[in-house]
């Protein structure tokens, strides 16, 4: 009966360390993903190197790239031209007075007939005829992926921003992938992150690391934060930190829908009648009242867009 129990036992311990061993190394492989695709997004400027991306982060460059292709979907090569383009359409949008050239190369490209062509093919028109109006109809095309925002009734002509100078914020995150109701599961978790350490002071923060009046909303990156200056010993969620700099802020409310209609107006309105160019820096928003974690839906928050004269 011993030898029985004895053996037994061996076995349960020995599943569930290979249970803990295999949730150990998925979460690594999240936080290494999430570090690299950190990386993409605050230096898409810059000639991005794979060689010191995988130093960086700790593994070869081959298991690097299939750690980033099982928990994003694409390759990082994918992933950085994607970016690229996708912040130079924001940038052509909002940015009147720079030239297609000087846009290219903000966003890490140095040929300006490449630049032409990958934005052709991304887009299905050129740099100059996405200026020229072509940006109305994708970008009208992508509210009409959300029901709510097509049926909001919200107007938004009569808000004013304040220009505010922004600290650095840390944040713990967790990245989502798609501007949909399915944020809430996010925003759940990191609920349960706040009330298991007794966090007490601390800030939501929904950061838009896509533009979603000019990606497909599926496929755009949402980060639920929560800014708090505690340290939390032991947990598995990864870190990094909101941009300082100069902004928009905007302060507004409104139920589930009405957030996406809004950012279409910044960047469609606003921006063009108001003389500001904005930066690769992401916007977000800092709630008072969460409407992913309210029964009604419901919103308050302020938006902050990165903007320059």
């Amino acid at each position: 009966m011993l030898k029985i129990y004895s053996k037994n036992a061996n076995i349960v311990i020995y599943f569930c360390y290979n249970e803990n061993m295999k949730r150990e190394t998925q979460e690594r492989n999240i936080k290494i993903a999430n570090d690299i695709m950190y990386y993409i997004y605050t230096h898409i400027d810059l000639n991005i190197d794979i060689e010191e991306l995988s130093s960086m982060v700790h593994v070869s460059r081959f298991h690097m790239q299939r750690i980033f292709k099982e928990v994003f979907g694409r390759n990082i090569y994918e992933t950085i031209k994607f970016i690229r383009l996708e912040k130079a359409a924001n940038l052509l949008l909002v940015n009147r007075l720079s030239t297609i050239s000087y846009i290219a190369n903000q966003c890490g490209y140095t040929s300006q007939t490449s630049f032409i062509k990958a934005f052709k093919q991304r887009f299905l028109m050129t740099p100059t005829q996405w200026r020229l109006g072509g940006y109305k109809r994708y970008s009208h095309n992508i509210l009409m992926q959300s029901v709510e925002a097509v049926h909001s009734d919200a107007d938004f002509s009569t808000i004013e921003p304040k220009i505010v100078k922004q600290p650095e914020i840390r944040s713990y995150y967790i990245r989502h992938n798609g501007y949909n109701r399915s944020i809430k599961q996010s925003w759940q978790k990191l609920q349960a992150f706040v009330l298991s350490n007794g966090i007490e002071n601390y800030q939501q923060i929904g950061l838009y690391h896509d533009n979603p009046t000019i990606k497909p909303l599926d496929h755009c990156q949402y980060v639920a934060c929560i800014a708090t200056n505690r340290v939390i010993e032991n947990t598995q969620l990864p870190q990094f930190k909101i941009a300082d700099g100069v902004y928009a802020k905007f302060d507004i409310e409104g139920c589930y829908g009405d957030d996406l209609k809004f950012i279409h107006w910044v960047y469609n309105e606003w921006f063009p009648k108001n003389g500001y160019e904005t930066t690769p820096k992401p916007s977000y928003a800092i709630y008072q009242r969460n409407g992913f974690l309210e029964d009604d839906g419901r919103f308050k928050m302020s938006y902050y867009v990165s903007i320059k004269i």
